[in-house]
């Protein structure tokens, strides 16, 4: 059981850095790997800005590219931290540690990761977090497996006890478990108090059977910024209206509604007549900063403008994200932050 001092820290508050996995043409990336590894710059340069990177890299030769790569790119070598360690693709959201804080420690939770319900290979995507906690890079942690599966992108925590996350994504992974006997664990894992569930919203082109980070996301003060849309022909727009219904009728820890913000709606992207999950929701907030997806569309700059309202004092950085939902994530899901005083 999970000592109750131990807590899931809410995305806004103080961060060591954030781990990224490097694509290579072993990847899933191959096909387009020039595009997505200007993407893969673009977006640590953004959060060597505010923070430390730790790029995980396959081997010498990845290492020896990435390096050259995010040096054109003009960061600070200073900034950056390579890992050479295996894995199979570069979603370190849901391969990554899921990281607890203590008074004076921290818990790396590494729960069973099956490429979101078997879909993939994950073997060694499965293995990376114990890789990474034998490589003494952190501090004051302990690696704590378990035998459950999840993945970092579907929940979301406000760093106060509450859990938010999806039916559709846990049902898929635990079919034989109720909600209740869910929640219990969940509480007990992440030493939340209380769980919040959402029925409905998914994405065309999401993979991962309805991750919350790509649909609605905890903010400050008791806020949930989430992925609306504004289309009434498009056939996300009742799955997506009903979510709305939902986040509208849940309460805080106060019984207070939360406040809420809706993200505007980019119009259709498709690839090869397959359409791709293009979610605003999609951010990752870093120390001092909040970084956008941005998708070469008109909605770009109002979605930059609703996120930063809803995470006040932080500036916005639009990150080019078009490369990536090719392969059905965005920024997020890319990246891991890791808290305040856990790096060595």
């Amino acid at each position: 059981m999970t000592d109750p001092v131990f807590r899931l820290p809410a995305e806004w508050e103080p961060q060591a850095g954030v781990l990224l996995a490097w694509p290579h043409a072993q990847t899933d990336w191959a096909d387009r790997l020039r595009d997505v590894e200007r993407t893969f710059a673009a977006l640590a340069s953004a959060i060597a800005r505010h923070e430390p990177v730790l790029v995980c890299v396959a081997d010498a030769d990845v290492r020896a590219r990435a390096q050259r790569l995010l040096e054109d790119a003009g960061i600070d070598s200073s900034k950056c931290r390579f890992i050479e360690i295996e894995y199979d693709d570069t979603w370190l959201r849901d391969s990554g540690p899921i990281t607890l804080c203590g008074p004076d420690e921290f818990r790396l939770l590494d729960f069973r990761f099956t490429g979101w319900g078997g879909k993939f290979q994950a073997s060694r995507d499965d293995r990376l977090i114990e890789g990474l906690a034998a490589r003494e890079i952190f501090h004051k942690a302990d690696h704590s497996r378990v035998d459950w599966a999840l993945e970092g992108g579907a929940i979301e925590s406000d760093g106060a006890g509450t859990i938010l996350t999806t039916w559709r994504c846990l049902h898929q992974r635990h079919p034989e478990q109720s909600r209740e006997q869910m929640s219990r664990l969940l509480c007990d894992k992440l030493g939340a108090q209380r769980v919040l569930w959402l029925e409905r919203g998914y994405l065309q082109g999401d993979d991962t059977d309805a991750h919350i980070d790509t649909l609605a996301r905890f903010a400050p003060d008791d806020t949930i910024v989430f992925q609306a849309c504004d289309d009434a022909s498009d056939p996300h727009y009742d799955e997506l209206a009903a979510m709305r219904d939902e986040l509208i009728a849940l309460r805080t820890r106060h019984g207070k509604p939360y406040r809420l913000h809706a993200l505007p709606w980019a119009r259709p992207i498709f690839d090869d007549g397959r359409r791709l999950a293009a979610s605003y929701a999609n951010y990752l907030i870093v120390n001092g900063a909040v970084l956008v997806p941005a998708y070469g569309d008109p909605a770009d700059a109002q979605a930059a403008r609703i996120i930063a309202s809803a995470h006040p004092g932080r500036s916005v950085i639009a990150v080019p994200c078009r490369s990536l939902i090719w392969q059905n994530g965005s920024l997020h899901c890319l990246t891991m932050q890791l808290p305040e005083g856990i790096l060595a």
